[in-house]
C-alpha cells in the first residue's frame, strides 16, 4: 500500500512538472488599433532594446487583437518600443511581465510617439 501511494505521488508531481514545462510562455496581446510591425523590450528605464519580437510571428506582424509569443525575456518590468508599418514608433513604459502570462498594450499606453 505504501509503495502504491509513493508511486501515485511521483506520477502526480511528474505530471505537474510536465504541465509547467508545456506552459504557453509570455505573450503580448495587441489591443492597439493598428497592426504592429516591431516590438522590442528593454529593462525599465533603460534603452537597451532587444530583438524585434514580431519576427517570432509567422507573418512578422501582430494584428489588432492578436497575441505574440515573447522569447528571451525573463519576468520583470520592461519598457517597449512599438513600431508600425507607417514608420511611426512609440514607447510603452513600465510593463510588468510575468511568467506564462499575457500582457497587453493599448493605444492609451503609447507614449513619446514619432511621426
Amino acid at each position: 500500500m505504501r509503495r502504491c501511494l509513493v508511486l501515485i505521488a511521483l506520477l502526480v508531481c511528474g505530471g505537474e512538472a510536465a504541465a509547467q514545462a508545456k506552459g504557453k510562455g509570455i505573450r503580448l496581446w495587441n489591443l492597439t488599433t493598428e497592426t504592429i510591425s516591431g516590438f522590442q523590450l528593454s529593462p525599465a528605464g533603460k534603452t537597451d532594446w532587444g530583438p524585434n519580437q514580431c519576427l517570432n510571428d509567422k507573418d512578422k506582424e501582430v494584428d489588432h487583437d492578436e497575441r505574440l509569443r515573447i522569447t528571451g525575456a525573463e519576468p520583470g518590468r520592461y519598457d517597449a518600443k512599438v513600431s508600425y508599418p507607417n514608420a511611426r514608433q512609440c514607447v510603452v513604459r513600465d510593463i510588468e511581465i510575468r511568467a506564462d502570462a499575457v500582457f497587453s498594450i493599448a493605444d492609451k499606453d503609447l507614449k513619446d510617439c514619432t511621426k
